[in-house]
């Protein structure tokens, strides 16, 4: 950050990358991990920025002593020049020439073609009013995926938030919320007027709690000294909030059962963005998305709160919302229909459904995926082209039984596949309403639902809401279960 403001052109270098990287991330030019894949951090943050991103470089060593890393018989240390080449993966010791790609009448004229033929509609994952403005440029109909932990992170979010989960009482807890209301307020109103009469879907906060927490000794030292407490006291609790499995802990929809104040606040400060910029003439459709749901009742409780709290907010304000949730874990999947009598919309996260289809976590895959696919085990790495085998299965499957239990279940994708034209083509057979992916996949997504309305006609989903209708018998389902992806 330091040396992106003083006007030098930074790569950020790193093992991994966190949410509380995002700084630094902001201000680098591109990004380079040793560590992850298609879906890791820095990938799915890098494309949302536009930036040129490296994930999975396995050779590279770190001295963080020395401020270098290493390659083989090749040190590069800090200050020193890359170029990063985020086509092909290259890492290019020295300055090269870049261009700046334009785009030009062509492309606007090709899209237009293929938005007369598409029947899927095509959102965006945007986080912030910038994003959200570039995802409109491209052509996003909407944004599909509002994650608001990337919100935590900015200015003097992350001393707040720290105080929320640190506290010892609800009403400490509030009282760190309610000094995050105003900003996530402002920022929900940004992404709101950018995206003037296109939905919103909002995600409650989804990472694991120990994102957020202070990690170094001198980071604990300055939380404590801002909070007035002890480095001693902010020691052991952050040791108590320690997992040791954190993607399968407590977070998403669980945070929420456990802190109900924090729905609290995050409701609040969306209604009140939604009510503020409706006051200015914004047509405005807010979605509010519970992460992480694996139970009917889970959805249930988080829908009372949330439908309370729009009730106190909105009063008699005339603005249409939506509460559902992300289907991510088999479990879910598995009972789409007794979750879809709490929502009114699906969004499939197909990184996480991935990860916890096949048990392979999707930050360390890159160490041994690319083996598989070279040996033919698998056609494709899954988290970059959807599994249809098995992860699309679960789709097909909590797509269907969501829409036989409540008709007009609306029903997305989330995850990065929402980017990749062989997935959209499978997620156009499957019927599903729209795909999110990058802001800048917007223009692949639309030109790939294009060609997948093309290759499959019409009628793709006519027949897919026949095969919903038919499942009204015990047979009728397990047929529908073992159906294979394609519905002609």
């Amino acid at each position: 950050e330091t040396r992106a403001k003083a006007g030098d052109k930074v790569v950020l270098v790193r093992i991994e990358t966190s949410p509380d990287d995002i700084h630094g991330m902001h201000a680098a030019e591109g990004i380079l991990t040793a560590r992850g894949g298609m879906t890791s951090h820095a990938a799915v943050v890098a494309r949302g920025m536009g930036k040129c991103c490296v994930v999975g470089a396995t050779a590279l060593l770190f001295d963080d002593d020395a401020a270098s890393c290493s390659a083989g018989d090749i040190t590069v240390n800090e200050g020193d020049w890359l170029t990063v080449d985020g086509t092909s993966g290259r890492i290019l010791l020295g300055q090269v020439a870049t261009v700046e790609p334009e785009l030009g009448d062509d492309f606007h004229l090709l899209m237009s073609w293929a938005d007369e033929i598409r029947t899927m509609r095509v959102r965006a994952n945007a986080d912030t009013p910038s994003d959200a403005a570039a995802a409109r440029e491209f052509g996003a109909e909407g944004i599909g995926l509002c994650r608001t932990e990337h919100m935590f992170f900015e200015g003097d979010r992350i001393q707040a938030m720290r105080e929320m989960i640190l506290a010892q009482t609800a009403d400490d807890r509030r009282r760190a919320l309610d000094k995050l209301l105003p900003m996530q307020r402002a920022d929900f109103e940004g992404i709101f007027r950018a995206m003037d009469g296109f939905p919103v879907t909002v995600r409650l906060v989804d990472p694991p709690l120990h994102e957020f927490l202070p990690r170094t000794a001198e980071e604990i030292d300055l939380f404590a000294e801002k909070a007035a407490i002890s480095s001693a006291l902010v020691t052991r609790i952050v040791e108590k909030h320690r997992e040791s499995n954190p993607m399968l802990g407590h977070r998403g929809v669980r945070l929420g059962i456990t802190y109900p104040e924090i729905t609290e606040m995050q409701t609040r400060a969306i209604f009140e963005a939604a009510a503020a910029v409706a006051a200015d003439g914004v047509k405005v459709r807010p979605e509010i998305m519970v992460p992480l749901v694996v139970d009917a009742n889970e959805l249930a409780r988080q829908r009372e709160v949330i439908t309370r709290i729009a009730s106190e907010v909105l009063g008699k304000v005339d603005i249409p919302y939506m509460v559902g949730t992300m289907i991510e874990l088999p479990r879910a999947a598995l009972l789409a229909g007794e979750i879809a009598q709490h929502a009114e919309f699906f969004s499939f996260g197909t990184n996480d459904l991935t990860q916890t289809t096949f048990g392979i976590s999707r930050d360390d895959a890159a160490t041994f995926l690319p083996r598989y696919v070279e040996l033919g085990i698998l056609d494709d790495d899954p988290f970059q082209v959807l599994d249809r085998d098995g992860v699309g299965q679960l789709v097909q499957m909590a797509t269907w039984e969501g829409r036989s239990h409540r008709s007009d279940l609306k029903v997305g994708i989330c995850g990065e596949h929402g980017g990749d034209p062989r997935s959209i083509e499978f997620f156009h057979e499957t019927g599903l309403d729209y795909v999110s992916c990058s802001p800048f996949r917007v223009p692949i997504a639309r030109l790939a639902a294009a060609q997948a309305a093309l290759r499959n006609g019409a009628s793709t989903r006519k027949v897919a809401e026949k095969r919903v209708h038919r499942a009204e018998s015990r047979d009728a389902e397990s047929t529908l279960v073992r159906a294979s992806p394609s519905p002609a």
